[in-house]
């Protein structure tokens, strides 16, 4: 890879980053402001408990391959696109060799 190719796969990465750190900062934000959560919290402290709440968040990121324009899995014969069989084997769903193949 030549040293622009590296140069522009390190700022893609350090936008990719700053992305997801924008969106745990996100996630962080409607829970911390969720009146819902704070009543809930609330009615706990009232029962004499205190709350500590700690959320984890895993973030998975696909690259998404380029397909013709258009082109769905239909239109190939397939059922799934690469995508599709992506998704669906991380959730565990056994899906047929050669589906979105």
């Amino acid at each position: 890879m030549s040293n622009q190719g590296v140069k522009k796969g390190a700022t893609l990465n350090q936008r990719l980053q700053s992305l997801i750190q924008q969106l745990g900062e996100a996630i962080h934000e409607s829970v911390a402001e969720s009146p819902q959560i704070a009543g809930v919290v609330q009615d706990i402290r009232k029962q004499g408990f205190d709350v500590l709440l700690m959320l984890e968040a895993t973030i998975g990121l696909n690259e998404v391959e380029e397909e013709p324009a258009g082109a769905t899995g239909d239109e190939r014969g397939e059922p799934f696109s690469p995508q599709d069989v992506s998704f669906l084997r991380s959730l565990r769903i056994a899906v047929e060799d050669g589906a979105g193949e």
